[in-house]
């Protein structure tokens, strides 16, 4: 079970810290110390049950961090030609790519840097699948399993009348040529959910597994959650292998190679007491840095703070951008302190699925990008400046 509350507790973030050691506000930054308990968990199952995972550049494309990514995985999936370069100039690989829809300006381009390709549909394999076959490129099918535990439909691709995957009783035969299966149904989930995906993808597709070289369990296994089942997942796939042994096991989560493994660093700037609720204006928004919270929607993990109890003070957070709905929702501090103007606000778990997210919208400042790392040091990766927006625009 991975512990990470004491490194956060031991991580002095308040605004004068990092005023010293030089580090913009806002910031996301990312604990390398944090990391690594990820990555060690990706070691331990991939090792155990004989299986490759391979990072998904989707949830996180921070390049900087790719060379230790790939000392820890078995690869990496790309989703666009830009995810596709990022692998090849960055981690020295070709890349496992899957894309609802390749374009012919682009796909000479994505199969001289992919080794495996995974079509949405039978009518683009028909339409690039032979001139993959004939630069080695290993082909794949994406399936519906037409089974899913995820609750929120925005991200479940199993909905009735899903543009994602190929459904069973549209195959007829697998088609010549491809040697994989993929699918992808799972959120955030736990082992349970994958037994019981898999039960649905055998009984749907089982019957071609013969032809098959290689299966994506696609991504969504959240397997650096602190109470993920590390050893049932493990069980889960090793009894897999042993009904296909012939069959190469491939994950590809996005989340749970960063999950929890930095935060997302703001400071307030103002105080606005309107109708009884305070609300602190901080100098991020959430629509634009913090998209997710507001699209799943999610409330956020603030440290130090947490949800009111009856008689405690209640302490909004609103964005820097000018939409209306830039607001999450009450805090406490529950030490009966009053947030002041400079303070650092600091939201938990804030680098996967954020900066591959966010906008420039009303032309906010964009937080910098930062590394803290085992030695103590804060490296500025990346800032952003006026040019980033104008250079969006013309």
């Amino acid at each position: 079970m991975i512990r990470k509350e004491g490194i956060l507790e031991a991580w002095d973030l308040s605004a004068a810290t990092l005023a010293a050691h030089k580090v913009p506000t806002p910031s996301y930054i990312v604990n390398e110390e944090m990391l690594r308990l990820n990555l060690s968990v990706i070691d331990d199952i991939r090792q155990r049950a004989e299986v490759s995972i391979i990072v998904a550049l989707k949830a996180n494309a921070t390049w900087p961090l790719f060379r230790l990514l790939a000392e820890h995985s078995s690869g990496a999936t790309a989703s666009s030609l830009a995810e596709a370069k990022l692998v090849n100039e960055y981690m020295g690989i070709k890349c496992h790519t899957y894309a609802p829809v390749y374009v012919e300006e682009e796909i000479d381009e994505i199969l001289s840097l992919s080794s495996h390709i995974t079509f949405n549909s039978l009518a683009q394999y028909e339409r690039y699948g032979a001139r993959a076959r004939s630069l080695g490129v290993s082909c794949g099918l994406r399936v519906n399993p037409e089974h899913s535990t995820v609750a929120t439909d925005l991200y479940n691709p199993c909905i009735p009348q899903s543009r994602l995957g190929v459904r069973s009783n549209d195959l007829e035969a697998w088609p010549e040529g491809i040697d994989g299966l993929h699918f992808h149904s799972l959120c955030e989930s736990r082992p349970d959910d994958l037994a019981s995906t898999l039960e649905a993808v055998e009984r749907r597709f089982g019957r071609f597994f013969g032809q098959l070289r290689w299966i994506n369990f696609g991504g969504g296994h959240l397997v650096t959650h602190r109470d993920y089942d590390r050893d049932r997942v493990v069980e889960i796939l090793r009894r897999f292998r042993v009904r296909h042994p012939h069959l190469e096991v491939i994950l590809e989560p996005g989340s749970a190679f960063t999950w929890d493994s930095g935060v997302l660093v703001a400071r307030v700037e103002d105080i606005v007491s309107n109708g009884g609720r305070n609300t602190l204006m901080l100098n991020v928004s959430p629509a634009c840095h913090m998209p997710d919270c507001l699209e799943m929607p999610y409330k956020p993990q603030i440290v130090g703070m947490h949800d009111p109890e009856e008689g405690e003070d209640e302490w909004w957070i609103g964005g820097n951008s000018c939409l209306a709905g830039d607001v999450l929702g009450a805090w406490a501090t529950g030490d009966g302190h009053s947030p002041k103007l400079g303070e650092s606000i600091v939201f938990r778990d804030m680098i996967h699925y954020t900066m591959v997210k966010t906008t420039m919208f009303n032309g906010v400042s964009h937080p910098a990008i930062v590394l803290y790392t085992t030695g103590g040091e804060y490296r500025v990766l990346r800032r952003f400046d006026y040019n980033d927006y104008k250079q969006r625009m013309g």
